[in-house]
């Protein structure tokens, strides 16, 4: 070992030399310093295990289940927390506060905080190709949100419960999905399908006793398989052109039957007008000749000749050029132009 010197002939101070402590801590050499000195190395480093295995921290969102020779002496919160040291006490944290989920079809990469979630170009086919009840291939990706309710019964009452939890869910998928048709699945199905799936796996799991509450169940992308997409896509615009063809026609019924029947009742109307006024105007006749007859009967000669001269006041005016012509004279009587009589009269007035 190369020591330096200063310049009074004094070592410098520095660390001691570990070789040196370790040959005082042992009793210097003889056997049994030595012994002597193993067993206090033993003891210390009992001492200082001891220490690091007699307290535990617990995060906020975990809860910690502790083990006392393999059995569950209790729960634990947050915090920290002593136990027995050297292995008597066990601890095993269980994230109840935490939503966990389980992707089928597809996977979710990590991503950093404040980024965007990207999703793995793998195709998970095994999981999201389904049968319809109407024989067809559909592509269905869904997530299952859950929280761990009791952690005991999840450690403890199944083996694999996560593996579990993603059979029930793929078999109740399965299920759903083969009993509906494949465009109730693409459109209007989705809502209901998520609910009876997530009221589906919950009873199953608390039939198991497994201590996880599912949150919700959520359909991501529902697509026919590629293989079909092209064929799909004509189908979907078939019936696209059928109901806008639907609604044309509709909307022309809509148009053309309320203009229908308004004709029909302006029609109705105008033939009861008609009527009504033929009836009334009937009626006034058939009064006005009864009142004629009853005063004719009072007074023949006076009322013969007022009907006479009112007939003939209605009907001169009408006849046009009116001549007399006295028997064998040649020309008009200049004396009895009635129209300019009738005319000359009409100025005067």
């Amino acid at each position: 070992m190369i020591q330096s010197v200063s310049g009074n002939g004094r070592e410098p101070a520095g660390p001691p030399d570990l070789a040196v402590l370790l040959k005082k801590f042992t009793g210097g050499g003889s056997p049994r310093g030595k012994f002597s000195g193993l067993i206090g190395v033993v003891i210390l480093l009992l001492l200082i295990w001891g220490v690091m295995t007699s307290f535990y921290t617990v995060q906020p969102e975990q809860r910690a289940v502790v083990k006392r020779f393999g059995s569950v002496s209790g729960i634990t919160d947050p915090g920290l927390h002593f136990k027995f040291p050297y292995g008597i006490d066990k601890v095993q944290l269980v994230a109840t506060e935490r939503v966990l989920k389980q992707e089928f079809g597809f996977r979710t990469e990590e991503t950093r905080q404040s980024q965007r979630s990207t999703y793995s170009s793998d195709r998970f086919e095994d999981e999201s190709l389904m049968l319809t009840g109407d024989l067809n291939m559909i592509d269905v990706e869904w997530v299952v949100q859950y929280r761990i309710e009791d952690p005991i019964k999840f450690l403890y009452e199944m083996r694999e419960p996560t593996r579990t939890l993603r059979d029930i869910s793929e078999s109740v998928m399965r299920r759903i999905v083969g009993n509906m048709l494949g465009s109730e699945v693409l459109t209007i199905g989705r809502v209901d399908i998520q609910k009876k799936a997530g009221d589906e796996i919950q009873e199953i799991l608390n039939g198991y006793d497994a201590g996880i509450r599912v949150s919700t169940v959520e359909m991501q992308d529902v697509v026919p398989p590629p293989a079909v997409q092209p064929a799909f896509n004509e189908v979907n615009e078939a019936r696209q052109e059928r109901e806008r063809m639907i609604n044309e026609a509709q909307k022309r019924v809509n148009q053309e039957i309320p203009n229908a029947k308004g004709a029909a009742l302006r029609t109705v109307a105008e033939a009861e007008g008609y009527a009504t006024e033929r009836v009334n105007r009937a009626e006034g006749e058939s009064d006005r000749f009864s009142a004629v007859l009853r005063e004719y009967r009072q007074a023949p000669k006076v009322t013969r000749s007022r009907l006479y001269l009112e007939t003939l006041n209605e009907v001169l005016p009408h006849i046009g050029q009116v001549l007399v012509v006295q028997d064998g004279q040649v020309g008009p009587l200049p004396l009895l132009d009635i129209n300019r009589k009738a005319n000359t009269a009409g100025g005067d007035k």
